[in-house]
């Protein structure tokens, strides 16, 4: 099989889907096109691909065009919609939940696009095997961002979270105990700021206070609860999902305008829609707007920005579904597990994954 790995064209897209390592496990029964620069981002050289056993391309349209399967980290954009073609695999981040435009653009084009963030682990519907990496990336950022956003001059309360001797520390809320959430709140207790985590599974509370010893605060979330600590939180982090589809909204405008002036909101969820109501997606280049008094940070692609941690992580994760996909093409790679079949959202103009299809009316 011919596989393609072009450069990431979204805005401030650092990472690049495979390493040099991925290339060589890849390289000894396929041939691997690297788009020239492709990994330069990720301080990845071109020369270290060659050495791994990639030939570089240097037209992007020359490399989806040879290419069997295109190995990705986001979603296709606009101006790579003309590339997709009958026929091709194409391995990536699709949240195509939030993205009637580019699920209809993959309906057009035929292609096979398995989406990582849905593929599931063998025999555990809950776990995300493709997610978890970025997730844990995100949530770890979230609170970097949401602790920068909050001082005076980026526009924040002029809050430190972590306080000092004689001053109560900020206070964080984090809604989720998934990845997001519980690397969202290592990340904020090591600040040593007051740090309470609402969820509806109060099994995953429990092994939440479990886990960091009754540091974090666990409060089983309703839509009262949300209101009532949201209202006097700092931060606010949002780190809720439903695999594949679009995330519930969870933080209403209500609510914001209830908050503290200079509050911060980080929606880690936007990929799928976001889980605050005036959530809307923003870039690196221009990451916060206002919402009422508050600032919220709803960058699409948070771990764009440390490439050249989250390019070894998610290569980590997806090298042995993408050497299943090349070694034995995509229907038997599927057929082989069940968990992996979950990845499938469209193939041949349709789609195949009930959340996207239930969110787009389709």
């Amino acid at each position: 099989m011919i596989v393609g790995i072009p450069k990431e064209v979204k805005n401030n897209e650092f990472r690049v889907s495979t390493t040099p390592a991925g290339v060589h496990a890849l390289a000894a029964n396929h041939t691997v096109l690297v788009e020239k620069g492709a990994g330069v981002g990720s301080a990845i050289t071109d020369e270290e691909y060659v050495k791994a056993g990639a030939r570089i391309i240097d037209s992007a349209d020359d490399l989806w065009a040879q290419a069997d399967m295109i190995i990705k980290v986001k979603e296709p954009i606009a101006s790579e919609y003309h590339r997709m073609r009958k026929g091709q695999i194409l391995f990536t981040y699709l949240h195509l939940a939030a993205s009637r435009e580019c699920t209809e653009a993959l309906i057009k084009s035929g292609t096979t696009a398995i989406a990582y963030e849905t593929v599931e682990a063998p025999g555990n519907k809950n776990a995300l095997p493709l997610l978890a990496p970025m997730s844990e990336v995100a949530g770890r950022m979230s609170i970097q961002v949401g602790a920068a956003a909050l001082q005076r001059p980026n526009g924040g309360r002029g809050v430190l979270l972590g306080g000092v001797p004689g001053v109560q520390p900020g206070k964080v809320v984090i809604l989720g105990g998934g990845s997001v959430g519980v690397s969202a709140a290592a990340m904020a207790i090591g600040l040593r700021a007051d740090v309470t985590l609402l969820d509806i599974n109060l099994k995953r509370l429990v092994e939440i206070d479990e886990m960091f010893h009754g540091q974090v605060k666990t409060i089983a979330s309703s839509a009262y609860a949300i209101e009532q600590y949201c209202t006097q939180a700092d931060l606010v982090i949002g780190g809720v999902l439903i695999p594949g589809a679009a995330a519930p909204k969870l933080v209403t405008d209500k609510i914001v305008s209830q908050m503290k002036p200079g509050s911060v909101l980080v929606d880690v969820a936007i990929d799928q829609g976001g889980c605050f109501e005036g959530s809307k997606p923003t870039t690196h280049a221009d990451p916060t707007f206002k919402v009422h008094e508050s600032l919220y940070y709803c960058v699409a692609n948070m771990p764009g920005a440390v490439p050249a941690t989250s390019t070894a992580a998610l290569s980590n994760a997806t090298l042995k579904y993408s050497l299943a996909l090349a070694n034995k093409g995509w229907e038997e790679a599927l057929a082989d597990d069940p968990g992996f079949e979950r990845g499938l959202n469209v193939h041949d103009g349709k789609v195949t994954y009930a959340a996207v299809a239930t969110a787009h009316g389709l």
